[in-house]
């Protein structure tokens, strides 16, 4: 039996009662049709079927676990997130000239949807490398996205949002991480994050990583803090990789859902030198952050309702 959302469903929603069709109309998607919304959903479908519920039962029951050294992830796992990738689903609503597919929100959110109810922990490496890449399209410098964006589309670089410090909890207010600027143009990250999903593993050649830190020289409260886009290796100016930076993996967390999915205690600066990039203005990263935070709150709620339409069809 398909995982997947029931087709029917998904049609009536987009066709009959969203008339997505109308979007066509518009210069973005005029390149679009129903049959390329069709062809997208049918695709995300067959994926879901064929490489991500297959080992839905498995991730839970065979956890993400630390050797001490590497995190290892099911292998299935990883063939799942490359196929998702090479078929284009992480570059979805990204321009032409990204070699994305310029898709509608909401084709690209029905497509998503297939994959959480096929396999909801597996598909959270994709979500959150999908909210990165548009947190660095709406904020990050145009060297930035030359440097990282690519990688991030063709899912060589996956993504993580780094918020919550173990003192602190949700209150991120109250968080310690620093930023201390250095000479090229950089900064030294220096600090501990907690409960950070995809913070480490061998499902990608790169992770970057989005963290919340203070400068020196910051106000106190939540207008102190500054983002920084903190790679787990440096990236050269050719976009190949240089040397490992100074994230380090102290641990994982076990969780009662998303089981599946790697969630990290991760260390900045402790061993090594941690570079990170200051991504938009000064003492501003939490107001960039929320754009990656809600879109991954979104994500997570459309995720619930996958799985409970899943579950009541199958009744």
């Amino acid at each position: 039996m398909s995982l997947a959302l029931p087709e029917r469903d998904v049609a009536f929603l987009l066709h009959e009662l969203l008339r997505v069709e109308q979007l066509t109309e518009r210069p973005r998607y005029r390149d679009h049709d129903r049959a390329t919304f069709d062809q997208s959903l049918n695709t995300a479908r067959e994926l879901a079927d064929s490489h991500f519920a297959p080992h839905n039962a498995l991730a839970d029951r065979d956890e993400p676990h630390f050797d001490g050294a590497n995190v290892h992830i099911l292998p299935e796992a990883k063939e799942a997130v490359t196929q998702f990738a090479d078929a284009g689903f992480l570059g979805a609503t990204h321009d032409y000239e990204w070699n994305g597919l310029q898709l509608p929100h909401c084709i690209a959110q029905a497509c998503m949807a297939h994959f959480y109810a096929a396999n909801v922990s597996t598909s959270a490496y994709s979500l959150l490398t999908i909210a990165a890449a548009n947190l660095l399209r709406a904020h990050g410098s145009s060297a930035q996205l030359a440097q990282y964006l690519p990688a991030m589309l063709d899912g060589r670089c996956l993504g993580t949002m780094c918020l919550s410090e173990p003192q602190a909890g949700s209150s991120l207010a109250d968080i310690r991480t620093s930023a201390t600027y250095a000479q090229g143009g950089h900064y030294l990250i220096r600090g501990s994050k907690m409960w950070i999903s995809g913070g480490d593993h061998d499902l990608s050649e790169n992770i970057v990583h989005m963290v919340l830190a203070r400068m020196d020289d910051a106000p106190p409260g939540v207008k102190g803090i500054s983002l920084f886009v903190v790679p787990k290796f440096l990236v050269n100016s050719d976009g190949s990789l240089g040397e490992r930076n100074g994230v380090r993996l102290d641990g994982i967390n076990h969780k009662m859902g998303y089981r599946g999915t790697v969630n990290t205690v991760l260390g900045f600066g402790q061993e090594r030198d941690c570079v990170g990039y200051l991504v938009g203005e000064a003492h501003a990263g939490l107001a960039a952050m929320f754009h990656m935070m809600n879109e991954a709150r979104i994500a997570i709620g459309l995720g619930a309702t996958a799985l409970g339409l899943n579950s009541s069809s199958e009744l």
